[in-house]
C-alpha cells in the first residue's frame, strides 16, 4: 500500500531513514538556491563591474551578465518546484526523476555561458 498523505510537518513523526531522505532533499533545495544566487552574483559582476574595472565596451559584458542572471533566476524558481515534486513522491514512497528536458536545458545553458565567457575573454573586448 502506497502512502498518499503529505509528509508530516513534525520531523519527529518520520522514521529514521525517511528523516534522512527528507533532510537530504532539503539540502538539495538549498543547493539549487545557492547555485542560483551564485549565478546572479556572477551576472552582476560580469555585467556591471567588469566593464568599469576594465574600461571596456559594456555591451558584451552586459549580455553575458544578463545570461548568467537568467540562469540563476531559473535555478531559484525551479528549485522549490523540484523540492515540492520530490517531497510528494517521497510521501507516496516513490521517486521523482529530474526531467530530461531540465537536465538538457541546464547543461546547454551552462555550456553556452562557458562559451560566451571564453569568447569575451579571448576577444579582449
Amino acid at each position: 500500500m502506497v502512502n498518499t498523505e503529505p509528509p508530516p510537518e513534525d520531523p519527529g513523526q518520520i522514521v529514521d531513514a525517511s528523516r534522512r531522505t527528507y533532510l537530504a532533499e532539503e539540502r538539495t533545495l538549498l543547493a539549487w538556491l545557492r547555485t542560483g544566487l551564485a549565478a546572479l552574483a556572477v551576472g552582476l559582476g560580469v555585467g556591471r563591474l567588469l566593464p568599469v574595472l576594465l574600461d571596456a565596451d559594456a555591451a558584451p559584458y552586459r549580455v553575458l551578465g544578463v545570461a548568467f542572471g537568467a540562469y540563476g533566476l531559473f535555478l531559484m524558481l525551479y528549485g522549490p518546484l523540484r523540492h515540492r515534486d520530490v517531497r510528494r513522491a517521497l510521501a507516496r514512497g516513490g521517486f521523482a526523476p529530474l526531467p530530461t528536458g531540465v537536465v538538457r536545458g541546464l547543461g546547454l545553458g551552462g555550456v553556452l555561458l562557458a562559451v560566451g565567457t571564453v569568447v569575451v575573454v579571448l576577444t579582449d573586448l
